[in-house]
């Protein structure tokens, strides 16, 4: 099944028009004619069987023919990491977790954090691509960029993870984790988070976790720790 996207339509729709790129990918690109069928979803977990009712390259139409709501995840997994210095990794980071299954992702910008500014309209693309490419049907919630200390005054429900280098006393993520429960986990920049950052975090009821028994790159910890928590919950 190839999945395209429509922030626009509800379970009210009956029809809708693509924007002229998506219409002239669906019409130039894969060869689309009137009658064939594409499966769309809003993001919003709704997955759309429609029909070209015009194959136009400019606006391509569709209408309805039924609809579905995908189950939510019972483990939503909040991700919030500090942007990597090279724009690229960050980027894999996105795409993967993505196809993984995160539900919301924060940059966080620490005393170590060497990139303090992101592209979220590009970041939001990327994302986007890859639930399409996954034939997922819930858009992953991109936030905009906080510092570590305002994001931890936040207050935020089920499990608190904080993953981190320093030898401290810490427990295996996978030793910790519980069924079918809100995960967060913080990440931080290369150069890892400060102490006095760690202890900030611990001060607001954050649990420190080790991801393995390796040192992990920033985009790389936060894969693991995604797959950790969705295979965890298979």
């Amino acid at each position: 099944m190839q999945l395209f996207y429509n922030s626009a339509i509800n379970e009210s729709s009956t029809s809708f028009v693509f924007d002229k790129e998506e219409s002239k990918h669906i019409i130039k690109v894969l060869r689309k004619k009137d009658g064939d069928i594409l499966f769309v979803t809003n993001g919003l977990g709704y997955l759309f069987k429609t029909a070209i009712t015009l194959a136009s390259d400019s606006k391509c139409n569709v209408s309805i023919l039924s609809f579905e709501k995908m189950a939510t995840s019972l483990h939503p997994l909040h991700l919030v990491v500090a942007p990597t210095k090279m724009n690229d990794r960050y980027e894999w980071f996105l795409e993967k977790a993505t196809e993984i299954g995160v539900q919301e992702i924060t940059p966080i910008i620490c005393d170590r954090s060497e990139r303090k500014v992101i592209n979220k309209e590009r970041f939001e693309k990327i994302i986007l691509t890859a639930m399409k490419q996954c034939n997922q049907c819930y858009l992953p919630k991109l936030n905009d960029p906080i510092a570590l200390k305002d994001f931890l005054k936040q207050k935020q429900e089920g499990n608190l993870f904080l993953a981190h280098c320093e030898e401290t006393d810490k427990k295996s993520l996978k030793s910790v984790l519980e069924k079918h429960t809100q995960t967060t986990i913080l990440i931080g920049p290369e150069g890892d988070f400060t102490e006095k950052e760690i202890q900030f975090a611990l001060a607001h009821k954050y649990v420190p976790v080790t991801l393995g028994n390796t040192r992990l790159r920033t985009e790389t910890a936060a894969v693991v720790a995604c797959h950790s928590v969705v295979f965890f919950n298979e």
